[in-house]
Protein backbone atom coordinates (compact mmCIF):
# COMPACT_ATOMS: atom_id res chain seq x y z
CA UNK A 1 0.00 0.00 0.00
CA UNK A 2 1.64 3.33 -1.32
CA UNK A 3 1.73 5.99 1.57
CA UNK A 4 -0.50 8.00 -0.14
CA UNK A 5 -3.76 5.71 0.10
CA UNK A 6 -5.90 5.39 3.20
CA UNK A 7 -6.45 2.37 4.85
CA UNK A 8 -9.80 0.82 4.86
CA UNK A 9 -11.76 -1.33 7.78
CA UNK A 10 -14.58 -3.16 7.58
CA UNK A 11 -17.08 -4.85 9.44
CA UNK A 12 -18.74 -7.81 8.13
CA UNK A 13 -21.77 -10.41 8.30
CA UNK A 14 -21.06 -14.07 6.68
CA UNK A 15 -23.41 -17.17 6.64
CA UNK A 16 -22.08 -20.31 7.59
CA UNK A 17 -22.76 -23.42 5.45
CA UNK A 18 -24.86 -24.17 8.56
CA UNK A 19 -26.68 -21.31 8.12
CA UNK A 20 -25.77 -19.52 11.09
CA UNK A 21 -24.34 -15.48 10.92
CA UNK A 22 -20.84 -14.94 11.76
CA UNK A 23 -20.08 -10.98 12.62
CA UNK A 24 -16.06 -10.15 12.32
CA UNK A 25 -14.20 -7.30 10.98
CA UNK A 26 -10.82 -6.75 8.85
CA UNK A 27 -8.32 -4.17 7.53
CA UNK A 28 -7.87 -3.57 3.79
CA UNK A 29 -9.19 -6.41 2.29
CA UNK A 30 -12.55 -8.45 2.39
CA UNK A 31 -11.89 -10.75 0.31
CA UNK A 32 -8.98 -11.42 1.79
CA UNK A 33 -10.86 -12.00 4.77
CA UNK A 34 -13.54 -14.31 3.58
CA UNK A 35 -10.86 -16.14 1.57
CA UNK A 36 -9.14 -16.87 4.91
CA UNK A 37 -12.08 -17.95 6.43
CA UNK A 38 -12.66 -20.35 3.63
CA UNK A 39 -9.39 -22.04 4.14
CA UNK A 40 -9.76 -23.14 7.61
CA UNK A 41 -7.67 -20.60 9.09
CA UNK A 42 -10.08 -17.88 10.10
CA UNK A 43 -12.28 -17.42 13.10
CA UNK A 44 -12.50 -20.72 15.05
CA UNK A 45 -16.65 -20.23 14.77
CA UNK A 46 -16.19 -20.48 11.50
CA UNK A 47 -13.97 -23.07 11.28
CA UNK A 48 -16.59 -26.14 11.37
CA UNK A 49 -19.22 -24.42 9.09
CA UNK A 50 -17.34 -23.97 5.77
CA UNK A 51 -17.72 -22.54 3.19
CA UNK A 52 -19.09 -19.22 4.15
CA UNK A 53 -20.59 -16.25 2.07
CA UNK A 54 -20.55 -12.89 2.85
CA UNK A 55 -23.92 -11.48 2.85
CA UNK A 56 -23.50 -7.77 4.04
CA UNK A 57 -20.66 -5.35 5.40
CA UNK A 58 -19.93 -1.64 5.94
CA UNK A 59 -16.89 0.49 5.42
CA UNK A 60 -14.75 2.97 7.85
CA UNK A 61 -11.99 4.70 7.56
CA UNK A 62 -10.96 4.02 11.04
CA UNK A 63 -10.29 0.94 13.57
CA UNK A 64 -12.21 2.44 16.00
CA UNK A 65 -15.38 2.47 14.01
CA UNK A 66 -15.42 -0.91 12.76
CA UNK A 67 -14.45 -2.40 15.89
CA UNK A 68 -17.66 -0.23 17.79
CA UNK A 69 -20.27 -1.18 14.93
CA UNK A 70 -19.00 -5.07 15.24
CA UNK A 71 -19.46 -5.16 18.98
CA UNK A 72 -22.81 -3.88 18.53
CA UNK A 73 -23.64 -5.83 15.66
CA UNK A 74 -22.86 -8.82 18.28
CA UNK A 75 -25.54 -7.55 20.50
CA UNK A 76 -28.49 -8.27 18.18
CA UNK A 77 -30.77 -10.62 17.85
CA UNK A 78 -30.44 -13.38 15.06
CA UNK A 79 -33.57 -11.68 13.57
CA UNK A 80 -32.29 -8.06 13.22
CA UNK A 81 -29.19 -9.16 11.62
CA UNK A 82 -31.29 -11.43 9.23
CA UNK A 83 -33.07 -8.41 8.26
CA UNK A 84 -29.39 -6.47 7.44
CA UNK A 85 -28.14 -9.67 5.56
CA UNK A 86 -31.90 -9.62 3.41
CA UNK A 87 -31.46 -6.05 3.32
CA UNK A 88 -27.79 -6.07 1.54
CA UNK A 89 -27.42 -4.51 -1.70
CA UNK A 90 -31.00 -2.58 -1.11
CA UNK A 91 -29.89 0.47 -0.05
CA UNK A 92 -27.16 2.93 -1.07
CA UNK A 93 -25.08 2.91 1.62
CA UNK A 94 -22.52 0.33 1.20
Amino acid sequence: MSGSEERKYFTYMVRCADGSLYTGYTVDSLEKRIETHNSGKGSRYTRSRLPVTLVWYRTFFTEHEARSLEWHMKQKTKKEKEALAASFGKDKKQ
